[in-house]
């Protein structure tokens, strides 16, 4: 997925648009998702506009796939019968040519969750989208406490370029400062609020977001970009207005369905860093 420098948009103007086109087209996204995360994922995407389809028997996934525009997989809780439909859907959606988003949620914490992240890798996502430690522990640099991040976004720098280099895919890592790269061009975003760490499922909600962007360009890494963008100038609005993690939550699914294009344009803060060496590659 390496792409050669061209002249772009500005990517605020590149957010703003993905946001209005969803908004008038709502993809229907397939999402294979934990228990956890069902709720809250389906409401994000209903309240910014996507359709959400909650399906992971083994029995209709492909069925499912072949409706949806995308494809969102996250492995927070996993079982045999889910890994098989997770792996049937990624080849379907591969087969469709369909973009997809993997969700290594724990990846590093046990060896299930990490080969299950490895063999999903294998199928090539269009999006790798995980916290700093799952990232690096894909990489072999880090093992999570749990599904919770224990690393900061300034140690993944490179592992995140080198997966996007050898999986040929686009690696976005959520944190203090969030950082989307395809291994040639990268982003850094200043966006978001402690509070969206204080409500379960905020970053499971946010893949099939992007998941559900991802269906409306042949570029995944804008897809990132803004999906990341959106929900952090939502989360930072929704802290304004309440200081607790309950009535947060509601007013953060109020301002993913309420914020506008224009506003998206107008805050958004994305900045391209310069570039990072990859001279002492450790991944093969």
């Amino acid at each position: 997925m390496q792409h050669a420098n061209k002249a772009h948009a500005p990517y605020p103007q590149i957010v703003a648009d993905l946001l209005t086109n969803l908004r008038q087209t709502s993809p229907l996204v397939h999402c294979i998702t934990n228990y956890v995360s069902m709720d809250i994922m389906a409401n994000c995407l209903l309240a910014m506009g996507a359709l959400p389809a909650m399906a992971h028997a083994r029995e209709e996934v492909i069925d499912f796939l072949s409706l949806a525009n995308s494809l969102s997989i996250n492995i927070g809780t996993l079982s045999t019968p889910w890994i098989e439909s997770m792996l049937l859907a990624s080849e379907a959606a591969n087969k469709s040519h369909k973009p997809w988003v993997l969700d290594p949620v724990g990846c590093g914490a046990t060896t299930l969750r990490t080969n299950t992240t490895l063999s999903l890798l294998a199928q090539k996502p269009s999006i790798l989208r995980g916290n700093a430690s799952e990232i690096m522990a894909i990489g072999g640099y880090a093992k999570p406490k749990g599904v919770d991040a224990i690393n900061s976004i300034s140690e993944c720098p490179y592992i995140a370029h080198e997966i996007a280099i050898k999986y040929q895919i686009v690696v976005a890592v959520t944190g203090e400062v969030d950082f989307v790269t395809d291994g040639q061009r990268t982003v850094h975003i200043h966006h978001g609020h402690p509070l969206m760490t204080k409500v379960t499922a905020i970053g499971c909600s946010l893949s099939s977001a992007i998941a559900a962007l991802a269906a409306l360009t042949n570029d995944p890494f804008e897809a990132a970009v803004a999906g990341i963008t959106f929900f952090g100038i939502c989360g930072e609005r929704a802290a304004g207005q309440y200081a607790d993690p309950g009535s947060f939550r509601v007013a953060f699914i109020d301002q993913l369905h309420s914020l506008s294009a224009h506003d998206v344009f107008t805050d958004a803060k994305i900045f391209e860093p310069q570039a990072y060496s990859l001279e002492f590659s450790q991944i093969s």
